[in-house]
């Protein structure tokens, strides 16, 4: 069967052969560079114990140092799977959603006619760069020049010129010997509808060969040179060779910069390509005159897992990248990502570098923001939502938004993102400092030695954070299956001491590295992580010893009751004396009732974790540790447990105040059950 012209191209594009092989072989990870595509294992043809076979992943080409085999993913098919070419042409379009086009007897003749289409489009290459040298083009050499484009990058990307002659390329390549139907075929010239002869497509433009992943001229974008002009850039027509929605400029020595180790950076023009690349970004693309298809953004991320998309900072610009979120948002999945790279309002890259040199773009590369933050600034920025009605707008739009993420996993943590981000919008705001009553207040000063020392804010002892701190990451060691449920609480703690901070590090890069590894296991990987000191340290204490997840590491639920208690304990704590000192701040030289009240309630919260047991036992119960919670404490550790509980996906009467929250709206920064993402 003979398959039509490009097809195999495509196919070969659109296959990963670090995938294909990997269903055969076992990568060997301390040869192997995954982000790079440069990937070695055992060869799968001879029986070798070192790892002598070698995937390039970005060239898509395989070679083995010691039988010598090479090939492609088509060959590789055929020699794994023992069967023929079109059975191995078959499963690898099956793989990426292809259909076998239908026989096509006349396909030699099409891949000759492709052939002759790119040597006329070499020819036309060859006489726009002539063209640019010649007086016709002075006023193009002098905007390339005000652009920064010296001659070596003039020669480097095969610029050129189109004089404003109606047919001066028709000209020049019928004089050449080279056939109408080819002139046309290849979208240089298009016949005249009153019936005279074909007129030049490109005329009074710069040029700009685009080139596909072989290398071949298979198109030209041009910048027109008259102000007047109806389209500043205008590309070529679709034709055999070129299809604007399949192709990148720039893509093939792209491709090569991002294998050895450069960011790809997505641009919106040719000139931005340009300027990026002679800056230092050589692995930078560009759509071709649309907007990002499916099959380029596939391109992409067989170039790079993580593409930088470094649009232009108008409004336009920005609303492009917002497109983008809903065209990427299905096709997502784990290692498969976005970045945004959002220019200064006004400007594109090319002014970037020229405002600010190579270091001012790199700068913002690196602080390129994930794609959920743009989805959340494209469904919130400029909107009111003081109400509930709109507020559930919201949440509608969101829901619908991530539903659209095939990848359960990716979507959950999409999900904990936008819930993050939520609570952050819409948590009660702390009420401002109270104003002077009369005109003209002076800042008031700093508090009287009798205020500060009156027994209304008096008050025991700080609690000990540092020891609850330590029973929670004993806890965490001993039982590191609960890492998963505790990683968002355990991230926003600030830590009482440096070594904490570390162990907290480690514990979460460990749980990431090995999520299903016993505890036994684990322990060993934490120690190499961090050292045995540290870990020695933090069991030494006693009551660290006898706290209950310690003394019974088999009861995982108590573990994580007492995990859940000491975390919400904590920040009640941290909460009442952050209250304190900021009501302190309000009282400087001026008292009322109101900041009287406050600082009396804060003090009293934090009174009462001392109490005895003998004191008010109606405004406490007893936890999983065998400790006092207070009404407070109880409620934020209701809470907490209500938001543990929703990512297991159940309900739990945790025994300590934990209660269903069907149908709760409030503030807190969770949703109700049925508005959950």
């Amino acid at each position: 069967m003979s398959l039509p012209p490009g097809f195999l191209d495509e196919l070969r594009t659109r296959v990963s052969l670090s995938q294909v092989v990997g269903r055969k072989v076992l990568w060997d990870q301390r040869k192997s560079n995954q982000a790079k595509g440069d990937l070695w294992a055992p060869c799968p043809f001879h029986q070798e114990k070192t790892a002598s076979f070698h995937v390039d992943d970005r060239k898509g080409f395989y070679y083995c140092f010691g039988c010598h085999a090479k090939g492609d993913a088509l060959s590789f098919v055929q020699e794994t799977e023992n069967v023929g070419f079109m059975e191995a042409v078959e499963i690898l379009a099956r793989e990426a959603g292809m259909q076998i086009p239908a026989r096509d007897p006349r396909a030699q003749e099409k891949a000759d006619r492709r052939s002759q289409l790119a040597e006329v489009m070499e020819q036309a290459v060859r006489q726009y760069r002539m063209q640019l040298r010649t007086g016709a083009a002075a006023e193009a050499r002098a905007y390339l020049d005000r652009r920064g484009l010296t001659a070596a990058a003039l020669d480097r990307w095969e610029i050129g010129f189109a004089s404003p002659d109606w047919r001066g390329l028709w000209a020049h390549l019928r004089g050449r010997g080279v056939a109408e139907d080819l002139i046309l075929g290849a979208g240089l010239a298009r016949r005249s509808d009153k019936g005279g002869e074909p007129y030049d497509i490109f005329r009074n433009r710069i040029l700009f060969p685009i080139r596909d992943a072989r290398g071949r001229a298979i198109a030209f974008g041009g910048r027109a040179m008259d102000p007047a002009d109806s389209a500043k850039y205008l590309n070529s027509p679709q034709t055999d060779l070129f299809d604007k929605g399949l192709n990148l400029f720039n893509y093939g020595p792209a491709r090569e910069a991002a294998g050895k180790g450069q960011p790809l950076i997505v641009a919106e023009g040719y000139m931005d390509v340009i300027a990026l690349s002679e800056a230092g970004f050589g692995a930078a693309v560009a759509p071709l005159g649309t907007a990002i298809t499916e099959a380029q953004l596939q391109l992409l991320w067989r170039i790079h897992p993580e593409p930088v998309i470094a649009l232009d900072g108008d409004k336009a610009g920005i609303n492009a990248a917002r497109r983008l979120i809903d065209l990427a948002l299905p096709m997502l999945e784990a290692g498969h990502a976005l970045r945004f790279a959002l220019m200064p309002p006004g400007q594109d890259p090319d002014d970037v570098i020229r405002a600010g040199g190579a270091g001012a773009m790199g700068k913002l590369i690196e602080a390129a923001r994930p794609m959920v933050q743009l989805l959340w600034e494209r469904e919130t920025e400029g909107k009111v939502f003081d109400s509930p009605e709109r507020r559930a707008a919201l949440d509608r739009d969101l829901r619908q938004a991530l539903s659209r993420i095939k990848d359960p996993s990716l979507r959950r943590h999409y999900g904990e993102e936008i819930n993050r981000l939520r609570w952050e919008l819409f948590r009660p705001a702390r009420s401002p400092a109270r104003k002077g009553p009369w005109k003209g207040h002076v800042a008031p000063a700093a508090p009287r030695a009798s205020t500060r020392g009156s027994a209304l804010v008096a008050a025991p002892e700080r609690f000990d954070e540092e020891l609850r701190e330590a029973v929670i990451l004993a806890t965490l060691v001993t039982h590191p299956a609960l890492i998963p449920d505790f990683e968002g609480p355990l991230e926003a703690l600030d830590w009482t001491t440096p070594d904490h901070a570390r162990l907290q590090a480690a514990l979460l890069a460990v749980a990431h590295a090995a999520p299903e590894t016993g505890t036994v296991p684990f322990r060993a990987a934490l120690e190499a992580h961090v050292g045995l000191e540290p870990l020695e340290k933090l069991f030494a204490p006693s009551h660290v010893r006898i706290a209950p997840p310690i003394r019974d590491p088999g009861d995982a639920e108590k573990a994580a009751l007492c995990l859940a208690e000491e975390l919400a304990k904590l920040s009640a704590a941290r909460g009442a004396r952050r209250e304190i000192e900021e009501a302190m701040h309000d009282l400087q030289g001026l008292a009322d009732e109101g900041l009287t009240w406050r600082l009396g309630q804060a003090a009293e919260a934090r009174n009462r974790a001392g109490r005895s047991d003998s004191e008010d036992r109606a405004d406490y119960e007893i936890g999983p540790n065998g400790a006092r919670i207070s009404r407070d404490e109880k409620d934020a550790f209701a809470e907490l447990l209500d938001r543990i509980d929703y990512g297991r996906g159940k309900r739990r009467d945790s025994g300590t105040g934990a209660r269903e929250t069907s149908g709760k709206t409030g503030e807190s920064g969770g949703l109700p059950d049925d508005s959950r993402y």
